[in-house]
């Protein structure tokens, strides 16, 4: 077929809107959802609480973000590990990846790539790398390096995260600008993964013996943010890349992070000026955080931040039977968790699980056909018993004797998740099934989560270009792995090969038309399977400060997720963010 080239504009985009403007509130702009926390006692953690509440050092221009809620640091930047095993901005901020999408504009912006080319039917994708750029010690960023970065994910597949390289046959740098990825079928969603693939100098990583467990303590990369100044368990902080490839930027000198266990230490933290930046759930927040300081204080949480989600681990049984799933669900009263636990920033999920971003993908014959989202104890009951599983003499349902008692994972910090939790052990009780909650720091949630080690646990979903990569990483067999194994996608291991037949057609696809109608079938599919049970759609949350700097995207200028949570469009931000 004729080569179709796609050349990215090597203009980055405009800055935010100047200071003062702010956003409207949740009841104009409803949203809200993914960071969350009950605040946990104990006298470590009100130690590193009383830590992480020092105001910021007196240097001048450095953004203090609040974006891992843990009660203390490790010290690793490998960017080729999963978000939470390494420091933020490590995947995006101090490395980078060739492409950004951004969510809130539908498109691609360049990065370490300045353009990209289809070719051969689809099966060949080719980048130009970026002329000028350096790492952080000074030595020239190449094509080969890509090339290099790839080639580490093969040999080491648990730091293949997208599972790049069950589509791709080979990856070669024809010259210092030039990369070619040759794929083993036509695979168009190739594009987000490989473009979003962090980028490593070769020049370091060839010497790591094994970069699986490699920290990474003192970063060489390409980032805006490449120097560790200080790293202590509470706080640290990065200074400015002094090569950095974008003139005049960064126009910070440097971000600190301090230590806040949970979304109550965080919320505290903003109302008293000393976080310029946050992307966590912060109740009632109009009256508590923005009329504490109206000229400076602002907010805005669009619905563009996943669903809130429970996994039932497919492993497991009953959750392997989809009437058990579909039950659960009924039995959910999503309106009152809505009202509850998402102070009514947001709304209940449809059954198609999809957010405000996919909203041009969203097939209304599959939300009519999910009547299992809809709160229906009655319903729930009925279908528990005509599955075979009976109430016991103390209430609680049985199969072949075995009783309905299950654990639901949370991370302890993310209160409004949380408050859902309660929620949910109490509708899961009026239909006969005992659950009880089960608290984490986020570090040992997400480590259960990819490991499947849970009954049931709360998560979240995918934010990518098109609806495919969402159910890919909720349904694809090709993305099953055995328990106790590490998966990046799929953590419930559920496998619907049906599925898979449609996400191969989707692959070669690139008529509109045609990609519709292969998600439209997606869409049917995960609605009759239940695969995991949506909840709410996640508000991406964001909320900041314009005392002392200003770049930061709004409603009224809506150049990237104000988040600093998804990875890598927060890189736009980092980009943007300057000196009041």
């Amino acid at each position: 077929m004729p080569r179709r080239a796609f050349v990215l504009s090597a203009l980055l985009l405009s800055t935010c809107a100047a200071a003062g403007c702010r956003s409207k509130n949740g009841s104009e702009n409803p949203s809200a959802a993914p960071e969350r926390a009950a605040a946990p006692g104990g006298s470590a953690q009100q130690a590193a609480a009383a830590s992480a509440q020092q105001p910021p050092p007196k240097r001048a221009a450095v953004v203090t973000i609040a974006r891992e809620q843990q009660a203390t640091w490790v010290r690793n930047f490998n960017p080729l590990l999963p978000e939470g095993s390494a420091r933020f901005p490590t995947v995006a901020g101090i490395y980078e990846p060739m492409l950004v999408y951004n969510t809130m504009r539908s498109d691609y912006t360049p990065w370490l790539a300045t353009s990209y080319a289809w070719s051969d039917a689809n099966k060949k994708l080719t980048f130009t790398t970026r002329s000028g750029v350096t790492w952080s010690d000074g030595q020239a960023f190449t094509a080969r390096d890509v090339a290099f970065t790839f080639a580490l994910i093969k040999k080491h597949a648990a730091l293949d995260l997208a599972g790049v390289w069950r589509f791709l046959g080979a990856v070669t740098a024809i010259d210092d600008a030039t990369v070619e990825f040759t794929l083993r079928r036509p695979y168009v969603p190739g594009l987000s993964y490989i473009g979003h693939q962090p980028i490593v100098p070769e020049h370091v990583w060839k010497g790591i013996v094994d970069p699986v467990t490699f920290a990474n303590e003192n970063p060489v990369a390409t980032g805006p943010f490449t120097e560790v100044r200080v790293f202590q368990n509470q706080v640290y902080e990065l200074g400015k890349n002094p090569r950095y490839w974008q003139e005049g930027k960064p126009a910070v000198d440097g971000l600190r992070f301090p230590a806040y266990p949970s979304n109550d230490q965080v919320t505290l933290a903003l109302v008293n000026g000393e976080i310029d930046w946050a992307g966590a759930f912060v109740p009632d927040i109009e009256r508590v955080f923005v009329a504490k300081d109206p000229a400076h204080h602002h907010y805005w949480f669009p619905l563009v931040g996943g669903t809130a989600t429970l996994y039932p681990n497919a492993t497991k049984k009953p959750f392997d039977d989809v009437r058990v799933r579909k039950a659960i669900s009924m039995a959910i009263d999503r309106e009152q968790i809505v009202k509850l636990a998402a102070d009514n920033y947001t709304h209940g999920a449809d059954a198609t699980g999809l957010d405000d971003s996919y909203e041009r993908f969203r097939n209304e014959k599959a939300v009519e056909a999910g009547d299992w989202v809809k709160f229906d104890p009655q319903r729930a009951n009925q279908i528990l018993d005509e599955a075979g599983y009976p109430r016991g003499a103390d209430g609680i349902r049985t199969r072949l004797g075995k009783p309905m008692n299950f654990e639901i994972n949370v991370v302890s910090g993310w209160s409004d998740w949380v408050r859902a939790v309660q929620i949910i052990t109490q509708n899961l009780e009026s239909v006969g099934i005992a659950a009880s909650m089960k608290t984490y720091d986020f570090s040992a949630f997400y480590a259960a989560l990819q490991k499947g080690l849970f009954d049931l646990s709360m998560g979240w979903t995918s934010v990518e270009p098109t609806p495919y990569n969402f159910y890919r990483d909720l349904m694809s067999a090709d993305l099953v792995k055995p328990l106790g194994e590490m998966a990046p996608r799929n953590w419930h291991r559920f496998g619907a090969r049906e599925a898979d037949v449609l996400f191969h057609a989707f692959e070669s696809a690139t008529a509109p038309a045609d990609q519709k109608r292969i998600l439209d079938g997606l869409q049917m599919i995960f609605v009759q399977a239940a695969p995991v049970i949506p909840l709410f759609n996640n508000p991406s949350w964001g909320e900041y400060s314009t005392k002392r700097f200003t770049g930061f995207p709004t409603m009224e200028n809506p150049y990237a997720k104000l988040t600093p949570n998804n990875p890598p469009e927060y890189l736009l931000v980092l980009t943007e963010l300057r000196p009041r």
